[in-house]
């Protein structure tokens, strides 16, 4: 109907999922939508850009005099043809930032009196997770309730509270105290016995709140494994500028590095479904022919994992891609990286948590109390922003005022619900296969191209290259891409490593 909307709800209870729908349906309709998102990673998720790239406002904590003169000519014409803007991840973005998004959107629509030059505005979030940062060398600012735009554009409240995450009911009262600022002794009790239980055979995700351990405690578990080292290296479309932009933003490392043990971690969706992103797994052996990790998920699941794709779009624009793997070691992960995902099990250090919200990101990851294994605590961790729980009273009042002004919609879901499904179209197989010309095609320049390295070609890259020789030189000889034979040098000689 074109109604400007704030989509919110608690953690798990589907918000993600709701805004794919929309987008699918919207785009169907042959509408222009620009998906965004407050963060690089959450952008991800939906396949979009952040807000700050896309409306050209970057890091400026202000728009220049003549900001809308010396926009480009493709930002401008992305602007102007959005229908629809989606921002995800809203409770990051300072009140101040949407103020100049809606300012650059008048100002280059040439609509100085309409919110958002006339764009219809789709936010999604939850105030509760993590809030705007505000550091000492910017601008301060507060939730986005607080900005002139969200009074002009005064937005639709659409409030999920079915839970889809959590089947448990002791997590559940821990999760709804804390959204309530009503924590008791119980509640932390609850979650102090969960630091005494043993901890389960196998590996288990922890989450911590800084990423000074996560790299050091993933690559110290890969390195206790015996076997040999596979390397996946990615393959990227587009600028230099918009890969590294995307590639801040995806999970999925440039190079996967896997043995046969290694504790794993889809980070992406599945199209069919078999995975999600957050499931774990166990790499189990790698295939034949491709040596594509083979993963016996936690689910029961045993799947070859075949590289998929991350896109940077820009409104309608691809402006880059990523093709890798989707997986990730899983011994540990940062607790913002985790925003968005359902872990199985996990087990939670928040001992330094650092900011409000932190602990309840974290410990909402998980479906039930039993798979939650605590290795810390403190005071942060159980605090949510006082502003969030004034917030959240004020959108739950008006989510219920305009369920009565949209209740006459209701009718019209419910004859679609007791419609016959149609069958669904089925899409010709062949994503594989789009995948093994690539390979095909990769290999007539590079010969070893994602093959796993064997320790002549080791032997050879480690001596030619403290002989002197270059990357182009060495990628030849050795038959692989530039960026693999980087990456393998960084492997051997360290992150700093020069390479010509």
């Amino acid at each position: 109907m074109g109604e400007s909307v704030l989509l919110t709800g608690p953690a798990g209870a589907g918000k993600t999922y709701v805004l794919n729908q929309f987008i699918r349906i919207a785009k169907a309709e042959g509408k222009h939508v620009s998906v965004t998102a407050t963060t690089g990673l959450a952008a991800t998720h939906l396949g979009g850009t952040t807000i700050h790239a896309w409306s050209g406002i970057g890091i400026m904590d202000s728009l220049p005099h003549g900001f809308a003169d010396h926009v480009s000519k493709g930002r401008r014409e992305i602007i102007e043809k959005t229908d629809v803007l989606i921002i995800d991840e809203i409770s990051m973005l300072h009140d101040y930032r949407l103020d100049m998004v809606d300012e650059a959107c008048r100002l280059i629509r040439k609509k100085p009196d309409v919110p958002f030059g006339g764009i219809q505005i789709i936010m999604s979030g939850d105030f509760f997770q993590l809030p705007p940062i505000n550091r000492d060398d910017s601008r301060a600012g507060g939730f986005v309730v607080y900005s002139n735009a969200w009074r002009d554009l005064d937005p639709t409240i659409c409030y999920l509270q079915e839970q889809h995450r959590q089947d448990d009911e002791q997590l559940l009262e821990i999760l709804n105290a804390m959204r309530s600022g009503d924590i008791r002794r119980r509640h932390a009790e609850m979650l102090m016995e969960r630091g005494d239980v043993e901890l389960p055979e196998g590996d288990l995700t922890e989450l911590h709140t800084t990423n000074v351990n996560v790299d050091r405690i993933n690559q110290a578990k890969l390195d206790q494994l015996e076997g040999d080292e596979l390397t996946y290296a990615q393959s990227t479309t587009g600028g230099v500028n918009y890969v590294e932009s995307l590639q801040r933003s995806v999970l999925a490392p440039a190079a996967l590095k896997l043995k046969e043990g290694a504790l794993v971690m889809a980070v992406k969706n599945a199209a069919d479904r078999k995975y999600v992103n957050g499931s774990l797994g166990i790499v189990k052996d790698f295939d034949v022919l491709t040596n594509y990790p083979i993963v016996e998920f936690r689910s029961g699941r045993t799947m070859t994992m075949v590289p998929d794709t991350w896109e940077l779009r820009d409104g309608d624009k691809k402006r880059a891609s990523i093709m890798q793997i989707p997986l990730r070691l899983a011994w540990a992960i940062t607790v913002h990286k985790s925003q968005g995902m359902t872990l199985d099990a996990a087990r939670i250090d928040l001992s330094k948590a650092f900011v409000e919200g932190m602990g309840y990101v974290a410990l909402s990851r998980v479906k039930n109390l039993n798979n939650l294994y605590l290795a810390g605590l403190n005071r942060m961790a159980l605090r949510v922003s006082e502003d969030a729980m004034v917030i959240n009273e004020q959108l739950l009042a008006k989510s219920e005022e305009d369920a009565e002004r949209f209740a006459h919609l209701a009718k019209k879901a419910e004859k679609r619900a007791s419609a016959p499904t149609p069958e669904p179209v089925k899409k010709k197989s062949g994503g594989g296969g789009a995948w093994s010309e690539k390979i095909a095609k990769m290999r007539e320049t590079y010969p070893k191209a994602y093959m796993p390295w064997e320790k002549s070609d080791d032997s050879t890259l480690k001596q030619d290259f403290q002989n002197g020789a270059t990357t182009k030189q060495l990628s030849k000889k050795l038959g692989r891409h530039e960026g693999s034979i980087v990456m393998r040098l960084q492997k051997h000689f360290g992150e700093d490593v020069a390479t010509l």
